[in-house]
């Protein structure tokens, strides 16, 4: 197990993902309750189940709930809004039953948030079931507009505590241009992470690609990789027209 899937199974049980517009938070949510869903059929999840909550009701576009039925075959079961995505719904509100997987002390929760500080918000309601039992990790994306500086960054961090007063308490690299990507993009995308994290004090815990480019990069880069899929690119990238 590498050690950043040992912090995901092993530390805080509820793992919060948040970031800019676009930073790629639902395929790394997707593809994270993907790999912790096989560390649980193997017994070596800290928890005795598995949940991934929806909790982006600003964005109709990559939207985990999508990934209902394939996610919860692989024993990750999904919460979003109360008709589940049935129907091609996309009200503005969660359902309740959300609440069961955070109360439940034996559950292992991925919560996919809005973009921004305002798709973070509304993380409020769930306060008092914190405690200290979370963490919450910035998707750093170099590639879009919104945060292609240090700066922006350390804005949109600062943002989005202010709007939760949660701490933000690890940065992930996700730059990449889809298909295109490059070993030389995820190696530029992690050090342009870690001045984000120079600069705000947090830890890097790994970067993002694919596995046939994570095979391509150097070991002397001495970067960790979280290989994630396009779980979530498929309907869009192969659509016919």
């Amino acid at each position: 197990m590498s050690s950043f899937l040992e912090n995901m199974a092993n530390g805080p049980r509820i793992i919060i993902v948040t970031g800019h517009f676009g930073s790629g938070k639902t395929e790394f949510s997707v593809s994270l309750a993907y790999a912790l869903s096989n560390l649980l059929k193997e017994g070596r999840l800290a928890d005795t189940s598995l949940a991934l909550c929806d909790l982006d009701v600003e964005n109709p576009y990559f939207r985990s709930r999508e990934l209902t039925e394939e996610l919860e075959a692989e024993g990750v079961r999904v919460y979003s809004d109360p008709y589940h995505g049935r129907n091609g719904s996309e009200l503005q509100t969660l359902d309740p039953a959300i609440l069961a997987p955070v109360e439940d002390k034996g559950c292992r929760v991925v919560m996919d948030t809005g973009g921004n500080a305002t798709g973070a918000m509304i993380l409020n309601q769930f306060h008092r079931h914190y405690g200290e039992d979370y963490r919450m990790l910035y998707i750093v994306n170099q590639n879009r507009p919104g945060t292609d500086t240090v700066a922006k960054n350390l804005f949109e961090i600062a943002e989005i505590e202010r709007m939760t007063s949660l701490k933000v308490t690890d940065l992930i690299s996700n730059s990449h241009f889809i298909r295109e990507t490059t070993p030389e993009d995820v190696v530029s995308g992690y050090r342009f992470a870690c001045e984000v994290g120079k600069q705000s004090g947090l830890p890097v815990l790994c970067a993002t690609c694919s596995r046939e480019v994570a095979e391509k990069i150097k070991e002397e880069d001495s970067i960790e990789i979280f290989p994630i899929g396009m779980h979530m690119r498929q309907t869009y990238l192969d659509r016919k027209v």
